[in-house]
């Protein structure tokens, strides 16, 4: 049974047998998920989400990055889930395109200021989740993310429960139960794409894992929850390959396979972002120089970012036409790109009609043809055979520091931004993983009476 096998190989695993690589990259997500859970903190979504949900919290044991409130270990889970991924700026698994991270980092970040969890368990743990999601991702697609599921979001909820329960210490029984429990509480619908319902998808997925993690420990759970005649292999999706999720277990490792993003938008729009960038750097180009920009693309751009008309910041993370529109009038792609006044200001508009886009089977996903036409007459051509941020041209840890640093500006100081990276890079070391929690909340800010306190003294 392979849910028995996994459920095996995860609780069997020694840290110790991680190969440096993986511990690397392991560090590598962890200061881009924080990066990208602080940087969202203060967005309306969140707000929102807040104002609905916080009176309702139990124990306030749990921090939420980037801002003051404190939560419990299930709402920290999923408010941490969904600000890592608002500005769908996180990492992604280009095999399944698995935002790895935004599920299974928050739920054990949590569970860690609820109990004793020393930063080697915490990345051991995290590895294993990765694992887990990615390689439960593989055994159903294409299938299941063709009809409508979003993958990060049924797939991660795997990796939360399994990093959750090693870090609970569950058994192999428990263990299987713990994956069960999460095949029944998989959910997220790609309907949603564009809307502030998005990002809570990764942030329901860490909560549900998490639960799921918690009640097997006290013995609950089914035996077959994934690969069960109505399990959920054989419910969403209609082709599942069994063999996907243990063969070659501990043997390669699926955080070797992940990437990381420079633009603040879905991975597949990255090639088109870069080459608009690319021509407009070279050629000092504006956007009132062009007359049109005709694409050739992976087909699943036109699937996931074909919004012709956003009408809002996280509707255009969708579009490639706008994407390519505010890269040829900013110079770059980070959230700046995506705030609703970008996507509105008309000059921007006029560009976003001009860009038209096909599909051309042969082209990878992290390519793009670009033939640009410029209004004196002028045609410029350009082909990205391997994007930046992808595996073939990945972002380095020196860009990973840059991008974070970005993010938190003007939500954290200098200096605890500084020491937040160190913390990340350090993980391993940590005798308690608490401390990054701690490390990524905002100084009280200061009253004018306890300034004025304070100058007296």
């Amino acid at each position: 049974m392979d849910t028995r096998r996994l459920a095996e190989f995860v609780v069997a695993h020694k840290a110790a047998a991680l190969p440096a690589t993986v511990r690397h990259e392991a560090a590598r997500a962890l200061l881009n998920w924080v990066g990208c859970a602080v940087g969202a903190s203060q967005h309306e979504t969140v707000k929102r989400a807040l104002a609905a949900l916080n009176e309702f919290s139990g124990p306030r044991v749990a921090s939420i990055l980037g801002r003051h409130e404190r939560v419990d270990i299930f709402q920290a889970a999923l408010f941490n889930g969904t600000t890592a991924h608002t500005f769908d700026f996180d990492d992604t698994h280009l095999k399944t395109v698995i935002h790895p991270s935004a599920p299974v980092l928050p739920a054990i970040l949590a569970l860690a200021e609820h109990m004793h969890v020393s930063g080697r368990d915490f990345l051991h743990a995290f590895v294993l989740g990765v694992e887990t999601e990615c390689r439960i991702g593989k055994a159903i697609l294409p299938n299941h993310y063709d009809v409508g599921w979003h993958i990060t979001a049924t797939a991660g909820v795997f990796g939360a429960a399994v990093a959750a329960g090693r870090l609970l210490k569950l058994n192999a029984r428990q263990m299987v139960w713990a994956l069960g429990i999460a095949a029944t509480h998989a959910c997220g619908i790609r309907e949603t794409f564009g809307s502030m319902a998005k990002p809570l998808h990764p942030g329901i997925a860490a909560r549900n894992g998490l639960m799921a993690a918690l009640l097997a420990k006290k013995n609950v759970g089914p035996e077959q929850g994934i690969e069960g005649r109505r399990g959920f292999a054989a419910v969403l999706s209609t082709k599942f390959d069994p063999a996907a999720i243990t063969e070659g277990l501990g043997k390669s490792w699926e955080l070797l396979s992940n990437s990381y993003k420079p633009y603040a938008c879905g991975v597949v729009i990255h090639p088109a972002i870069d080459g608009c960038i690319q021509l407009r750097d070279e050629r000092g180009l504006k956007l009132e120089d062009i007359a049109r920009i005709d694409l050739k693309v992976h087909p699943l751009v036109l699937e996931l970012t074909g919004k012709r008309e956003p009408a809002s910041g996280l509707e255009g993370k969708f579009s490639v036409f706008h994407s390519c529109a505010a890269a040829i009038l900013l110079g770059e792609g980070g959230e700046s790109a995506y705030s609703d006044a970008i996507v509105r200001k008309p000059a921007v508009v006029r560009l976003r009609d001009q860009v038209s886009a096909v599909a051309e089977r042969g082209l990878m996903e992290d390519q793009v043809r670009i033939r640009m036409t410029l209004k004196d007459g002028r045609v410029l051509e350009k082909f990205i055979e391997h994007c930046v941020g992808s595996i073939d041209n990945p972002m380095s840890d020196a860009d990973l520091e840059a991008k974070f640093r970005a993010q938190c500006k003007g939500l954290l100081p200098a200096a605890q931004v500084g020491k937040l990276i160190g913390l990340c890079w350090g993980m391993g070391a940590l005798k308690n993983a608490s401390e990054i929690a701690r490390a990524a909340v905002p100084a009280p800010a200061k009253t004018k009476r306890n300034a004025t306190r304070a100058k007296k003294k």
